[in-house]
C-alpha cells in the first residue's frame, strides 16, 4: 500500500520575508526602510528620475541616501563598483529600484557587505562555487518590469566578461529582505520592454512547472501566472494601456520568481546564460522568448524517446491546456500556441539578436555546465543544443 500523502512527494519552499503587492505600496518605501537601517544605497537604473517618488519616501522618513546607477547588465566589475560605494558610504541597507539589472545588484552588493573574499569566489562554473559567509545588509527590492521575478530569488545573475558568460551568486544571503511589487511603476513600459520582459514571465511559469523539481506548490502558482499572462500580455503589447492588466503581468512575474527559486528553470536559461554571455547586447528577455518553443520542443522528443512515462510530460500537458483554453489540448498545442504568440508580438530569432553560428559549439558546451540545465525535465544532449540553437536562429 502506498503511505499517506506520498502522491505529493517530499518538497522544501524558500521564500521571502515579506512580500507587499499592490497598486502604490512603492510610496512606502520610506516606512519600510527605515527600521532596516538610517543610511540607505539606493541602486536605479540609467534613468533615477523613474524613482523620485520612492527616493521622496525615504527621505521623509529621515533616511540618508547615497545613489549608485546601473547602465545594462551587470558585471563583475559592476558588483565591485557598488560594493566600493556602499563602503565610501557607509549604508547599512541597498535599495534596488529597476528591472532584473537593477534588482540582481542590489543583491549582490548586500549580499556581499562584509564577505571576506571577493565575488569571483562565489560564483558557480567560473569561479570556486564557495558559499556566501557573513550576513550581508537588508535589501529592499522594487521592480519596474514584469518579467524576472528578482525581487523573490536568491541568486543574481552577473556578466564575467574576461570567460563570456553569464553566472550566478546565489545564496541565502541573496534574497531580498522585503519585496515591494508595485503594478504602477510598470505602466507606460514601452512595448519592447513589455514583449521581452513578459515572454521571460512566461518562460519563467513553464520551465519549472516541468521542472524535475516540480512540486505541488510550485505548479499552483505556475497554473496562476500562466492564466494570467494569456489574458494580459497580448493586449498589452497591441498597445492598450490598463493598469489591471499590468498587474496581472506583475503579478505573474512575481510568482514566476517564486517559482524558480523553489523548483529551478531549464534549458532555455541554460542556454540564455552563455549567449548572454557572449553576446552581451542580446536582451535577456528576448533571447528566451526565441528559445522557447524549440526547447519545449526538444524536451517533448526527448523524453518520449528515453522516458516515456515520466510524470513531467503530464506537467507539458498541463501547460498547453492552459495556454490553449482547451481541456483537450495535447503537448505540441501549447508549442504551436507559443511559435503564435512569438509571431503575433514580433518576436525575432537569434540571428536577429546578434549570435553567431560559428559559436553555437562553444553555446552548447557551456549550456551542459549551466545550473539551469539540473532541473530540466530529461538530460539534453550536446547535439541536441546544437539543434535547438540552429532552429531558433530562423
Amino acid at each position: 500500500m502506498r503511505p499517506l500523502g506520498s502522491e505529493l512527494g517530499r518538497f522544501e519552499l524558500g521564500l521571502p520575508g515579506r512580500v507587499m503587492f499592490g497598486s502604490g505600496v512603492s510610496l512606502e518605501a520610506g516606512r519600510i526602510v527605515r527600521p532596516l537601517g538610517r543610511t540607505v544605497l539606493l541602486v536605479t537604473g540609467a534613468n533615477p528620475s523613474r524613482c523620485s517618488k520612492i527616493r521622496s519616501s525615504l527621505e521623509s522618513e529621515g533616511l540618508t541616501i547615497a545613489s549608485f546607477e546601473v547602465r545594462g547588465e551587470p558585471t563583475v566589475d559592476t558588483i565591485r563598483a557598488g560594493s566600493e560605494a556602499l563602503r565610501r558610504s557607509g549604508a547599512d541597507c541597498v535599495v534596488a529600484v529597476g528591472g532584473g539589472s537593477v534588482l540582481d545588484t542590489g543583491k549582490a552588493i548586500a549580499a556581499l557587505a562584509g564577505a571576506l573574499r571577493g565575488v569571483e569566489d562565489y560564483l558557480e562554473v567560473v569561479g570556486k562555487g564557495l558559499p556566501l559567509d557573513g550576513t550581508g545588509c537588508a535589501c529592499v527590492a522594487i521592480p519596474t518590469t514584469a518579467g524576472t521575478g528578482a525581487e523573490v530569488t536568491r541568486n543574481a545573475v552577473l556578466g564575467v566578461p574576461s570567460h563570456r558568460v553569464k553566472v550566478s551568486l546565489r545564496g541565502p544571503q541573496v534574497l531580498p529582505r522585503v519585496a515591494l511589487v508595485d503594478p504602477l511603476l510598470t505602466v507606460g513600459l514601452s512595448r519592447e520592454w513589455t514583449v521581452a520582459t513578459g515572454m521571460d514571465a512566461l518562460t519563467q511559469l513553464i520551465e519549472p512547472m516541468v521542472s524535475v523539481r516540480a512540486n505541488p506548490v510550485v505548479d499552483s502558482w505556475c497554473r496562476e501566472g500562466l492564466a494570467r499572462i494569456v489574458r494580459s500580455l497580448s493586449t498589452l503589447c497591441s498597445g492598450v494601456e490598463d493598469a489591471d492588466l499590468r498587474a496581472d503581468m506583475s503579478y505573474a512575474s512575481l510568482l514566476g520568481g517564486l517559482a524558480l527559486a523553489n523548483a529551478g528553470l531549464g534549458a532555455v536559461h541554460g542556454l540564455a546564460g552563455p549567449i548572454g554571455g557572449y553576446y552581451p547586447d542580446a536582451p535577456h528577455g528576448a533571447v528566451c522568448a526565441a528559445l522557447l518553443p524549440a526547447v519545449m520542443r526538444a524536451n517533448l522528443r526527448a523524453l518520449r524517446v528515453r522516458e516515456p512515462g515520466h510524470a513531467r510530460l503530464a506537467g507539458f500537458t498541463e501547460v498547453a491546456c492552459i495556454l490553449t483554453g482547451r481541456v483537450d489540448a495535447k503537448a505540441e498545442d501549447g508549442v504551436e500556441w507559443i511559435l503564435r504568440l512569438c509571431d503575433e508580438l514580433g518576436v525575432r530569432g537569434l540571428r536577429e539578436l546578434g549570435v553567431l553560428e560559428d559559436g553555437f559549439e562553444a553555446l552548447a558546451r557551456q549550456a551542459l555546465k549551466a545550473s539551469s540545465m539540473k532541473s530540466n525535465p530529461v538530460v539534453l544532449t550536446h547535439e541536441e543544443l546544437l539543434e535547438i540553437l540552429a532552429v531558433t536562429m530562423r
